[in-house]
This record gives structure tokens, sequence and C-alpha cells, in this order.
């Protein structure tokens, strides 16, 4: 739902749901916005272009920027606004193994504790993935990409587990979404490979079989992630040397 600056301005009251309706696209569209890499690494988020761009009024805009922030996606400045968050090579590499450390453990949670209605939700979800995967829609391909790992999360029954994975994984989404561009066909492949073996773990409630693969999964995103970065570092070094 759009909602346009004039509204937002009205005297008139504002029925809560819509309030929330507002926050919740507006927290969505603007966390696409800067996951997609709309605005670089250590960008200053520019309000009023955001506004215009989203059809808003700079108090829902602000309080989105509190939750991304909450999430480690953006950085609040005091007095100065905000800007994204930008991570070094050290904090990738941290990041990335604890996170991968956290989904190893709810692959063999979920092992144990899935309904087979919740495996055939994900099935589903995975052909979804496929089909976006083949029309090259990056987009799409990263929502159901998400959804999965959530899926498997939420499977764990492990509510201090997931709310730790939630705070981490914010920190690193943009990442992780710029890394399926990363040697785009052959990772985006590696990657499909790869969930097709967690669908198969998950289906025979594989656990041990499945923490691995999930491990091993988010290692070889970081891998992809951490590239663009280290090609960057060497083409400085050679500069100056």
């Amino acid at each position: 739902m759009t909602v346009s600056v004039a509204t937002l301005h009205s005297d008139e009251p504002v029925d809560v749901k819509e309030e929330t309706s507002l926050h919740d696209e507006t927290l969505s569209r603007l966390r696409d916005h800067i996951v997609e890499g709309n605005i670089p690494d250590g960008g200053r988020i520019l309000e009023r272009e955001l506004c215009e761009l989203l059809g808003i009024s700079r108090t829902p805009l602000r309080e989105a920027l509190k939750v991304l922030a909450s999430e480690g996606i953006v950085e609040l400045l005091p007095n100065r606004g905000a800007r994204v968050r930008a991570l070094s090579e050290r904090d990738l590499h941290e990041l990335f193994d604890l996170i991968g450390g956290l989904e190893a453990l709810s692959g063999r949670l979920a092992c144990e504790n899935i309904t087979d209605a919740e495996v055939a939700e994900i099935e589903q979800l995975h052909h979804e993935m496929y089909g976006f995967y083949l029309r090259k829609d990056m987009h799409n391909y990263f929502r159901a990409n998400q959804a999965i790992h959530q899926k498997i999360l939420a499977a764990s029954r492990n509510h201090t587990l997931q709310s730790t994975y939630a705070t981490l994984a914010g920190r690193i989404r943009r990442v992780r979404y710029s890394a399926n561009f990363a040697r785009e066909k052959e990772r985006w492949g590696e990657a499909m490979r790869e969930h097709e073996m967690i669908l198969d773990a998950l289906r025979r409630r594989a656990g041990a079989e499945l923490s691995e693969i999930l491990f091993h999964h988010l290692r070889n995103k970081r891998r992809a992630a951490m590239e663009p970065m280290q090609q960057q570092s060497d083409t400085a070094s050679s500069a100056t040397s």
C-alpha cells in the first residue's frame, strides 16, 4: 500500500492497522533498497530522496531506519542522519563463521522436530527458488532463499537460537545478496546444488549431514562475498608497491 505525504499529514485520525501496514511496507522496501546495493557501503542515507522514492514523510522513514540499525544494516549518526554500515574483511570472516555455526545447529535441531507439513513448505519454496534461478530473477530468488533458511530455523523450535541468529544475520544480509553476483554462473549453480543437498538431508531427517552441509554452504557464501574485497585490496597493494 502506498500512502502519500499528504495523507500522512492529514488531521484525520489514522487507523492503527493502516499505520502498521505503512511501517511494514516502508521497512521492507527500504531494507530491499539497501540490501540490493542501491546505496554503497558507508554511504549516507539521503532522507529527502528516499522519502520521494517511497512516497512517505520522514517520520515513518526514520522509524524504519531505527529497525534497520537494530538489524545492523545501517548506522545511526548522532545529529547527522544515518549511513549504510560497512563491514571489514575481519568482520565478514567472523560473522559468516558464527552464522554458519548457528545454521548448522538449527539444521540438526530441525531434523529432530520438523513436521512433514513443514518439509512440504520448504520443498515448495525450493521449487519456486529454482524457477527464479532459471529466470535469473535475483530479487525473488534471494527472497525464496532466505525464506528457506528461516523455515529451517523455525523448525529448530529454539527461540534463543532464532533471536541470536536474527541479531547477527541482518549485518551480512546485504553481503549475502551481493555474493550471488560474484562468479555469477559458477557460484549460483553451486548454491542451487547445495540447496538440493539441504532439501534431501532434511527429507531424510539426517541431522548431522544437514548440519555439515549448512556450515559449508555459509563458508562458500563467505568466500564469494569476500572475493571482491580481496581483489580490491590486492589492486590497492599493487598500486602502492
